[in-house]
């Protein structure tokens, strides 16, 4: 794991793909042109009031952006981009015995960002919790010849086809040896996580995207429907959830968005923020 922070220069990713459509608000790829982006104009994200626009690959490697590689915790590493594209995603690579897996994708991928993560093992295995990551998750799997993991319930919102997307169904499926993929269900029917028996620290971990949305003090998590439409996820659903994850050991939990991790006690911290979200939604 690096003792630092990476970054690098911006380099254009080569090959016809590089000029597919991209959404510059959700970061989508998409196989065809077209002139709307159905995941931006479903209620869970938006169109900005300035309207639809597109860009490519290629042009998002150019000079204004740059990769960024930073260490998130004991054998993970965050993946980034600078300046912020999208809605900022930002993929963790997890460094785990049987092969590095790929937690959530961003629509930026150079040469020379795929150089950075050869060098930490490459990707055995790319896994994405929910259509607002799947951004260029194609170009990814085809970089690294990777198998990308998806819960067979959100296929719809699938923008570019290939045969590398493998979808699974059910509430739970083994990726590999200590590392497990559970539908959780909130945001978007088919919203995942993905528990890590085996982390460093031996207390398991979870990786949870903004499926359970990590909240600034770290007390707590919530859970919504629509974050930037501040609507509220549906109490049964979130219940169920609960119910799913509560057999689960995990003392670290790792959000969507950069450091925002509990550190100890977060599963106890998932369920005790679920019993709160339901008193509060059934007015109790």
């Amino acid at each position: 794991m690096p003792a630092t922070p990476q970054e690098h220069s911006g380099r254009s990713q080569p090959g016809p793909s590089a000029t597919l459509p991209l959404c510059v608000t959700c970061g989508t790829q998409f196989g065809a042109a077209r002139q709307n982006c159905p995941i931006c104009e479903d209620e869970r994200q938006y169109v900005p009031l300035t309207g639809q626009a597109w860009t490519t690959l290629e042009k998002l490697c150019g000079p204004s952006h740059r990769g960024t590689v930073h260490s998130q915790g004991p054998g993970v590493l965050g993946i980034g981009c600078e300046p912020s594209f999208a809605i900022g995603q930002r993929p963790l690579l997890i460094k785990a015995a049987g092969g590095n897996v790929l937690w959530d994708c961003q629509a930026y991928l150079d040469d020379e960002l795929a150089a950075l993560i050869r060098a930490e093992g490459g990707i055995s295995a790319i896994a994405v919790s929910h259509p607002h990551f799947y951004t260029t998750m194609v170009e990814w799997a085809h970089e690294f010849g990777a198998p990308v993991y998806l819960h067979a319930a959100d296929r719809e919102w699938i923008g570019r086809a290939d045969p590398a997307l493998q979808f699974w169904n059910g509430d739970s499926f083994a990726l590999s040896e200590g590392l497990t993929l559970h539908r959780a269900g909130i945001h978007f029917a088919g919203g995942t996580v993905l528990h890590w028996e085996g982390n460093p620290d031996g207390g398991g971990a979870l990786f949870t995207g903004d499926i359970i949305n990590v909240i600034p003090d770290r007390t707590h998590v919530s859970f919504l429907y629509s974050y930037p439409n501040q609507i509220p996820e549906r109490p049964e659903t979130v219940q169920e959830a609960a119910a799913r994850l509560e057999p689960l050991r995990f003392d670290r939990l790792y959000g969507g968005w950069w450091d925002r991790i509990i550190l100890h006690g977060a599963d106890r911290i998932v369920q005790e923020s679920a019993r709160r979200y339901l008193a509060f939604t059934r007015g109790k």
